[in-house]
This record gives structure tokens, C-alpha cells and sequence, in this order.
């Protein structure tokens, strides 16, 4: 009920845009093709297949902002972010299997995203609300990834990434750090780039260039901020994991 409340106040008060905050994941089960299947292309096309009562209180969220702008003409921007917090994943294997920078530097390749880049989406949601109406944006780091190279992405990212960004390997040996044996999603930003004109600075092409030349590959907002730890092992205990 809090969004319901902050969009029936934001009526009652004549505000004329409005942005919601939400989430990747409210595309739930879609995330995760079965295995004998490409990595999914995930656009905003993509239908939702809600898994827990987050992502599914999320996407009825969404839905009040569209229903707000039809009935009320409220502009309302839902924006759709991946992974930014920089605490350890909640998933116990991975953990286990990745140095914490290692595996979030590998996930700019396809579902994270540096919070200063969140934080320039919100600022032009908020300033093409008026101009948009209602939509729905995936807010990630631009992937280098292609469509053609999702079956390959299910079975060696490392071999589609020689052809994308090589770089990354040289990188990757002198850190001791491993790429991941499989990616079985990718998120697409394209909308929030030509609809938002949003133009995010993080990626992890960049991340591998400033890793390389001994610079933090984060923004100066992100280190700011640091891990704040919610919970002693992991971000979230296993029964409540949260995908973005």
C-alpha cells in the first residue's frame, strides 16, 4: 500500500510526474531459461514471471503507476534496476566460488549496474516524465553482448568475451580472478538509452581498462558509499534470496 499511498498524495498535491523505483526482479522465473536453452535476452518486452512476493508486489506497483497516469494523467517512469549494492551475493555458492570484486566486476557484463549510473537514471526519469507519460525502463550496464551470441553465453562466456572485449583475459590472470562458466540472462538497456537519453558511464569494458591502469574501476558515489552488510552471511539469508 505505500506506493498506492504516495501516487493518491501525489494527485491529491497536483504533482505531475512521478518515478518509481523497481526492480529486474520482477521478471522472476523468466530470468532463467532451462538449461538446454539460450542465455535470455531480457528487454522490457519480456513477460514477467513472478517468483517471490517481492518481485510480485514490485510488478503490482508498476501496474498502479500505469493505472495512476490513465486515470489521473500523473507521468509515471518505473525503472527497472539490476544489481548496485556492493555487499557479498546472497547465494552461498558463488560466494564461495568468486572474490567478491571478481564476481561484481562480472556482472556489469549483464546484470549490474555502478549506483551513480542509478542515480542518473532517476534524474532523467524525472526529466522526461512529462515528455514520456508512462514507461518502463531497465536501468544495467550497457552489456557488450549481442543477441547472436546467447547460446554460446549458456556454455562459455569466456569464449564469446575473447571476441567482445579481450582485454579481459590478461586481466583476469594477473588478478587471479576466474569468468563465469555460464550466463544464463542478459538485461538490455536500450530503451532507457534512447527513451531517458540516459548514458551510463559504467561497464565493464571500462571496468577491465581502469582495473588495468590500477584505478578503482567503481564510481567516486559508490566507494562513498561502501558495503553497509545486511546480514552476517550474505546479503540476505537463502530462503529470502532476491533475484535482480
Amino acid at each position: 500500500t505505500g506506493t498506492l499511498n504516495l501516487l493518491e498524495e501525489a494527485v491529491a498535491a497536483g504533482v505531475k510526474s512521478f518515478v518509481f523505483t523497481s526492480t529486474t526482479s520482477v521478471f522472476g522465473d523468466a530470468l532463467r531459461p532451462p538449461p538446454s536453452q539460450p542465455a535470455a535476452w531480457i528487454t522490457e518486452e519480456v513477460v514477467p514471471v513472478s517468483k517471490n512476493i517481492y518481485g510480485a508486489t514490485k510488478l503490482a506497483a508498476e501496474d498502479l503507476c500505469r493505472l495512476f497516469h490513465r486515470n489521473h494523467g500523473l507521468a509515471c517512469v518505473a525503472l527497472r534496476t539490476s544489481r548496485f549494492f556492493p555487499e557479498d551475493d546472497d547465494e552461498p555458492s558463488r560466494r564461495d566460488a568468486f572474490a567478491r570484486d571478481n564476481l561484481q566486476v562480472c556482472e556489469l557484463l549483464y546484470r549490474r549496474v555502478d549506483i551513480a549510473d542509478v542515480v542518473a537514471a532517476h534524474l532523467r526519469a524525472v526529466e522526461r516524465a512529462g515528455a514520456i507519460g508512462f514507461d518502463r525502463f531497465i536501468i544495467s550496464a550497457t552489456t557488450p553482448f549481442q543477441p547472436e551470441d546467447l547460446d554460446r553465453l549458456r556454455r562459455d562466456p569466456a569464449a564469446v568475451l575473447d571476441c567482445r572485449i579481450p582485454a579481459w583475459r590478461a586481466l583476469f590472470a594477473s588478478s587471479g580472478w576466474r569468468m563465469l562458466d555460464e550466463i544464463e540472462r542478459v538485461y538490455v538497456n536500450d530503451r532507457a538509452r534512447k527513451r531517458l537519453g540516459w548514458r551510463p558511464d559504467h561497464d565493464f569494458g571500462g571496468a577491465v581498462e581502469n582495473l588495468s591502469a590500477g584505478r578503482d574501476p567503481r564510481s567516486e558515489l559508490a566507494r562513498s558509499i561502501g558495503a553497509k552488510g545486511y546480514h552476517p552471511e550474505g546479503r540476505a539469508p537463502a530462503s529470502d534470496s532476491i533475484e535482480r
